[in-house]
């Protein structure tokens, strides 16, 4: 097998897909993010990046808090919609039922499997994004999505971008235990 040299600004994939939710103008807006990470474990810090232009980092950035949200297959269409159009253009307020927390002015999507609750950590200018790191201070589920206390993959149905391409799949089979199967290779 040859190895051949592909465009270095080949991006990572797949992307786990999340709508982030702030209150912009007094509206709940949603956007949504492939740009998505966990960064730091104690305290619980996620990262994601989006342009600088963006109507819902505006809500970010004067707020100090947003919402992450983990849509489930059922939702591809409605989070397409999030990433097509801008709240500066398009109301998305009603295109969820929209829940608040501990927070209070954090919009959080009900029909999403998995929810959470953050405060801005930092942001960081890069060249043309933002990377947005927030803090988890609430997470939210339903036992339903729950498997001897933990979320269930299978039971969430999260999908995935993919680039290239640009398309959005759904995830397939666990195939190992993480830190587990690797142990037979250990001379």
């Amino acid at each position: 097998m040859t190895k051949i040299e592909i465009n270095p600004g080949v991006a990572p994939f797949p992307k786990p897909i999340i709508l982030v939710g702030a209150m912009v103008e007094g509206n709940p807006n949603f956007i949504t993010i492939a740009w998505f990470n966990r960064m730091n474990g104690t305290p619980n810090i996620w990262g994601l990046a989006m342009g600088k232009k963006h109507y819902t980092l505006e809500g970010i950035r004067k707020n100090g808090k947003f919402s992450v949200n983990f849509p489930s297959v059922e939702l591809v269409e409605k989070t397409d919609f999030c990433g097509i159009y801008s709240g500066r253009e398009v109301d998305k307020s009603n295109t969820f039922e929209v829940f608040y927390g501990e927070l209070g002015d954090v919009p959080m999507i009900k029909e999403c499997p998995v929810t959470a609750e953050c405060s801005v950590h930092e942001i960081i200018e890069l060249p043309k994004t933002a990377l947005v790191l927030g803090e988890v201070r609430h997470a939210y589920s339903e036992e339903r999505f729950m498997t001897d206390g933990a979320l269930d993959a299978r039971k969430t149905r999260p999908f995935v971008f993919i680039r290239p391409g640009d398309q959005y799949w759904s995830l397939g089979d666990a195939i190992g235990d993480a830190w587990s199967i690797g142990k037979v290779h250990k001379e």
